[in-house]
């Protein structure tokens, strides 16, 4: 297998992951880093647990802690993950937090069912990843909380589960306030309900990356047996499923 260093990965970051046992890549890192590493928009297909998150969040917070990198602006974030739930919003949060710390860069969640008033103050006081799901994030953008005309990096996960949930119209308006130029980053499981059609809108001569079922990491899956003759356990099944951890 692939170091991180080996791939890429400026040092302080690999240092990061090591600090955690991460040093050698999993099969959608390995793949796909170069890539995204480079700026290019990318396309990756896997299921939950094939190590997508990092995947990602490297290439997030190496490219905006850049030489180039400008000054955090309230309002003007310049890193953005759009996520289906607050559950996962609020784990890939806290994936890319320690990367970002070392860069000096700053992360905050946006989604409902929370005030909305520590997302405000956030914005104000200038952050520079934001990590959302669709409904809140555009909330905040009709109240003229956030613009995201200075957004150089947009990552999609789980867009599959997104158009489960009836999310891409709103996705869709969100992608289409970005700037055209930016760098795109979409994982999904697969291309159906209409996922293909936003690839084929926002990403850019992108590079493809697939990733089977065998080259998942063992261990990094929770299964769950539920009785669903028994009514509490019908409960639990759906408020399992309805969080997203079930998929």
């Amino acid at each position: 297998m692939s170091t991180f260093l080996s791939l890429g990965v400026p040092e302080k970051l690999a240092a990061v992951l090591a600090e955690s046992g991460k040093t050698e890549a999993f099969a959608i890192q390995r793949d796909t880093l170069p890539d995204s590493l480079a700026g290019r928009d990318v396309l990756g297909r896997g299921r939950t647990g094939s190590g997508k998150t990092i995947a990602f969040a490297l290439p997030l917070v190496a490219r905006l802690s850049g030489a180039s990198a400008s000054r955090r602006t309230p309002g003007h974030p310049r890193g953005l993950v759009l996520a289906p739930t607050r559950e996962l919003a609020t784990q890939i949060a806290e994936t890319i937090r320690p990367l970002a710390a070392v860069a000096d860069l700053t992360v905050t969640t946006v989604f409902g069912g929370v005030s909305q008033k520590p997302q405000e103050q956030a914005m104000r006081a200038g952050v520079d990843i934001v990590v959302a799901c669709p409904g809140r994030l555009e909330d905040l953008m009709k109240q003229g909380v956030v613009r995201l005309d200075r957004v150089e990096i947009t990552v999609l996960d789980e867009a599959d589960h997104m158009a489960d949930l009836g999310f891409l119209p709103g996705v869709t308006r969100i992608l289409a306030a970005t700037p055209q130029g930016g760098q795109r980053m979409l994982f999904s499981a697969t291309l159906d309900r209409g996922v293909d059609t936003l690839v084929r809108r926002f990403l850019r001569d992108e590079v493809r990356h697939e990733v089977d079922e065998e080259s998942v990491p063992q261990g990094v899956m929770t299964h769950r047996v539920f009785l669903v003759g028994d009514a509490d356990a019908k409960t639990e099944l759906v408020r399992h499923l309805a969080s997203g951890r079930g998929r």
